[in-house]
Parts: structure tokens; C-alpha cells; sequence
């Protein structure tokens, strides 16, 4: 039998409650990690990595891979200054190179890597978990952040849900629900205020859906080359929610979109991060199908669930609950794995990790970033373990 996924957990440095330590008793070998603390399109040292991977390694884990190393807005909007920040990623591949750590996850999503409209939903068992629900977004959007044009984009009954919902808050929660959609930095607990909110829409203005994918490809085309070179395997993170907000596009939605990716530099080092969560928002994706078509691609897996709702509304479900099959998807995976090892690949351990746990039971007294809770995580990864152990045992 072929190699099992290798199993992974995020952290996000040494200053996470869910520590190392607790990380080696989930049954997990890699964690995935990045740099927080070097801003965004600075380089990142060889000597800040090597700092950081001896951290990891002295736990008995591995930096397995980096999630993320992340572009600068100028790369995004197509600035004149996005030659120099590309040149500056180039770099920091390198040093990522020179320090054997060659899996990097990256994202293409303007302003906010994420977006959840509650980070405190309780389940009926008690449980906490994320949610999307999108009057509460239409509230925001239309009548606190006030964002010009936001009324053409809404339909009369949207409109009317998003008031109705508005009015049933109170400051205090007007005031949480800013604060949770403004969360979706990276690896930060930072929140945007809505007039840093507003100035990076403002650089958004003319870039429409069209005008993203070219600077993507842009942006592709000129660190393919040299991550081939160091045997670095890229690989793209699926926009989350899947759909344009705030008037941003988002290009990284659908199967088309990853089409896109895939074909706008073609590589094995050009590769996409399958993330279930993200991409099962939308009932359109055929996630068992997508591993199918464009499974050779995958260099890391994101295996989460969510519960649409109506309206386009999500929750973060069980893993192996919620609106996607994924018992199909892991099935799909483990064939692709089968392939990989009939062709002779090197890469048939595919990284995993739990992503987006409920918290649960003690997880409760740890300021965790949102959805990173310990046990939830570990309740996830268990089932995640169990399901791949028994698709491939009755192969």
C-alpha cells in the first residue's frame, strides 16, 4: 500500500495557545507555519527561517509547509511597484529553498484572506463554530461600512433582510459584527478600522474580475520559472466565501478558475491547495469531480466541511458532516494517491491538516484565532485519520 497523507497542523508561532507541545499529542508529524511577523512583501531571511524550522523540529515536527507567504496589495492591483515586491518573493523562495522547506501556500484574495460574520456561532451541543451569514454581511456592508454603490448590488429583498437584521442589534453588537468581518487578517488578531477598510477598497475601484486574473498571471508567470528552478511547489488557496463581497472580485472560486491557474503557467511547481471548506460554499463545485480533473495538481489539502444555508449563508460543520460528501472526496484523493504511485511520483504523501475546528470543552478557556481550536482541530484530524485508514484498507 502507497504512503498515507501526511498529516498536518497549523500554528501560528510561538506566541499560539494551541502550542507545539500539544500539537505532537494530536498524532500530527508536519505543521504548516509562516512568518506573521515580517510584514507583508518583505523578505523573509534565511535566518528568520532557519530560527523558526528549529523551533519546529526541536518539538519532534517537521515544517512541513507555508501557509502563507503572502503578496502585497502592489502585486494585486498591478502596481508599478509589483516587479520589486515579485522580485522580494523570489527571494524569500529562496531562502525557503536553502532551508529544504518547499511547499508554499499562498492566496489571491484582495484585502481580507477570510470573512465570517460570526466567530461565536453555538451549534445545539453547545459547540462553537464560524458562520457566514450574508443579511448580516448586506447589514454591514449597506448601512455601517456604507459603501458607495453597495445598493445596486443588492436586491429589494436582500435590502430588506439585511435592515430587518440591523435593527435587531444593539451597539454593543453592531459593534462585535465590525469587528468579525474586519478580522480576516492573517496570523493577527489586528482588526481593519472601516477608514482603512474603505482606503484599500479605494484601490479596488477599477480593478474588476478580468483585470485580477491578468495580474495573477502576471504574478505567475514571473516566480513559476524560478520556483521550478528550486523545486518549490506553489499552490494556491480557493477565495473564502467563494463569491464577490464588498464589490471585490474573487477569481479562485470555482473549477474554472483553478483551469485558470493551472494553465496560466504550466508547471509542476504551479499547483493548487484543495480546500473543501472554501470551495463546498458554493453548491455549484463538484468537490469528488474537481479531485478527478485536477487532482495531479493538489501539492496541499485544506479538508474541512461547511452546512450551506439558504441565501448563500455557511457554517463550519463536522468534517464529516455537512453539506459535501467526504467520504466521495477522500475516496477521489486516494485514488489520485494510487496514481501518483503507479507513475512513479515522489509527492504521493500529500500534506493535510483539519482545518477550521469547532471549539469544544476546554477550548473555550484559550484565546485561539478563529477556527484554530485545539480539540475541535484534534476531534477533526481523528476523523479525517479514520475515514482515509478505512477508504484504504477496503481498496
Amino acid at each position: 500500500m502507497f504512503s498515507n497523507l501526511e498529516q498536518t497542523f497549523r500554528w501560528y508561532g510561538p506566541a499560539d495557545p494551541v502550542t507545539l507541545a500539544t500539537i505532537t499529542q494530536t498524532g500530527a508529524t508536519g505543521v504548516v507555519n509562516a512568518l506573521h511577523h515580517i510584514p507583508t512583501g518583505e523578505v523573509w531571511s534565511l535566518d528568520e527561517i532557519e530560527t523558526r524550522k528549529n523551533i519546529i523540529q526541536a518539538s519532534g515536527l517537521t515544517w512541513s509547509v507555508v501557509e502563507s507567504v503572502n503578496i502585497h496589495e502592489s502585486i494585486r492591483t498591478g502596481a508599478k511597484e509589483r516587479d520589486a515586491y515579485i522580485k522580494k518573493y523570489i527571494e524569500t523562495l529562496t531562502n525557503l529553498y536553502k532551508a529544504n522547506i518547499k511547499t508554499v501556500c499562498y492566496n489571491f484574495m484582495p484585502v481580507l484572506d477570510w470573512t465570517r460574520t460570526d466567530i461565536d456561532y453555538r451549534l445545539p451541543n453547545g459547540a462553537s463554530a464560524l458562520r457566514f451569514f450574508a443579511p448580516a454581511l448586506a447589514a454591514f456592508d449597506l448601512y455601517i461600512l456604507e459603501r458607495p454603490g453597495a445598493f445596486d448590488e443588492f436586491n429589494f429583498d436582500q435590502q430588506n433582510e439585511a435592515k430587518l437584521y440591523l435593527d435587531s442589534l444593539d451597539g454593543d453588537a453592531k459593534k462585535t459584527l465590525t469587528k468579525n468581518v474586519m478580522a480576516g487578517l492573517p496570523g493577527t488578531h489586528d482588526v481593519l478600522t472601516i477608514d482603512q477598510f474603505r482606503e484599500h477598497l479605494e484601490r479596488y475601484k477599477d480593478i474588476d474580475a478580468a483585470a485580477l486574473k491578468q495580474n495573477l498571471a502576471y504574478f505567475l508567470r514571473a516566480i513559476i520559472p524560478e520556483a521550478e528552478k528550486l523545486g518549490i511547489k506553489m499552490c494556491i488557496h480557493p477565495d473564502d466565501p467563494p463569491f464577490p463581497i464588498f464589490g471585490l472580485p474573487r477569481i479562485i472560486s470555482t473549477e474554472q478558475d483553478l483551469e485558470f491557474v493551472v494553465n496560466a503557467a504550466p508547471s509542476t511547481s504551479n499547483g493548487l491547495t484543495f480546500c473543501t471548506g472554501s470551495l463546498g460554499a458554493r453548491e455549484d463545485n463538484d468537490l469528488p469531480g474537481i479531485v478527478n480533473r485536477l487532482g495531479q495538481h493538489f501539492h496541499f489539502l485544506h479538508l474541512r466541511n461547511v452546512q450551506r444555508e439558504a441565501g448563500g449563508s455557511f457554517h463550519e460543520a463536522n468534517h464529516l458532516g455537512g453539506s459535501s460528501d467526504m467520504y466521495a472526496v477522500m475516496k477521489n484523493i486516494i485514488l489520485e494517491q494510487k496514481r501518483r504511485a503507479d507513475t512513479g511520483r515522489d509527492d504521493v504523501a500529500i500534506p493535510m491538516r483539519p482545518d477550521h475546528g469547532h471549539k469544544l470543552l476546554d477550548d473555550f478557556r484559550y484565546n485561539t484565532f478563529p477556527g484554530y481550536s485545539a480539540i475541535g482541530r484534534l476531534k477533526g484530524l481523528a476523523e479525517l485519520r479514520g475515514l482515509e485508514m478505512g477508504i484504504k484498507r477496503s481498496l
